[in-house]
């Protein structure tokens, strides 16, 4: 008889250890398939198959930052999906809803500039090729070290530093554009 009991403890105890460890980063695993899929749908689609592959491979998980390995996981996902999607169309438009501000004593049209340039610098990130808007997403979003971005994107330190330059290097030129259109 404790055999039997020890089994549905176990797996009580597994599932609390992932809840734990995965669930409270849900958030920044949604941000992270938004920002690559570039479509709120195909983001939860996409967080809902990597928190399944998540479970399926918590054996695997021995502690460690839960966040970096769940977003790894969700990474692979969203190349998986857009390699999928990419053979069916063409990639849709990143579209943010757009967030209301607390006016308080703010100005309308200082509010209207507010607004264009968030959604400049969106337009601007969501145009950067998925390799470089990923390490932007996961370094100025999330607020991940260089070494916890190569280890989610499985590539060498250099290259994280390099995609950032490039992805900085290009963001920099579109909000140049964008203010000498405003100016």
């Amino acid at each position: 008889m404790p055999k039997r009991e020890e089994k549905p403890l176990q797996a009580a105890d597994e599932r609390s250890r992932f809840e734990e460890a995965v669930l409270p980063h849900l958030g920044a695993a949604y941000n992270l398939a938004r920002w690559l899929t570039r479509d709120d749908h195909d983001a939860e689609d996409v967080v809902q198959e990597s928190y399944l592959r998540a479970l399926k491979s918590f054996a695997g998980f021995h502690g460690g930052d839960g966040r970096a390995w769940l977003l790894a996981i969700v990474r692979n996902a969203c190349y998986t999906w857009l390699e999928k999607k990419r053979g069916r169309q063409p990639a849709t438009p990143f579209d943010e809803a757009v967030h209301t501000l607390d006016s308080g004593s703010v100005a309308p049209d200082t509010l209207l500039r507010q607004k264009e340039d968030r959604e400049a610098v969106h337009e601007a990130v969501a145009a950067l090729p998925v390799d470089l808007r990923e390490v932007v997403v996961l370094r100025e979003l999330e607020g991940f070290s260089y070494k916890e971005i190569a280890a989610i994107a499985n590539i060498p330190m250099g290259t994280v530093m390099s995609r950032l330059a490039r992805a900085r290097e290009q963001l920099q030129k579109r909000l140049t554009e964008y203010a000498d259109k405003g100016s």
